[in-house]
């Protein structure tokens, strides 16, 4: 995925992207530097998702903001539902 961004970034000439690899709980990044945090599918996949949130409102500008297109639940998915990719694909 890194790549593909990566290529993307290049095709559409943006000098402003930068891509890493990094943990969602433990961001790659400076405190107050980010403008735009966007999660597609991500935060839904961490166990922690307070650290998550404290990460990314740590690394958030003043006056920055979050795009989140996620499934959030308060409670332990069973690990059979866990285990069944027909639950988390089509």
């Amino acid at each position: 995925m890194r790549a593909k961004a990566e290529a993307g970034a290049r095709s559409l000439n943006l000098a402003n992207v930068d891509v890493r690899e990094g943990f969602a709980e433990q961001l790659p990044v400076t405190d107050g530097t980010v403008d735009v945090a966007i999660s597609n599918g991500v935060v839904n996949l961490c166990p922690d998702k307070h650290a998550v949130f404290r990460e990314l409102f740590r690394v958030l500008k003043p006056g920055g903001r979050i795009q989140i297109g996620d499934i959030l639940v308060h409670t332990e998915v069973p690990q059979d539902a866990k285990d069944d990719i027909e639950l988390w694909s089509d």
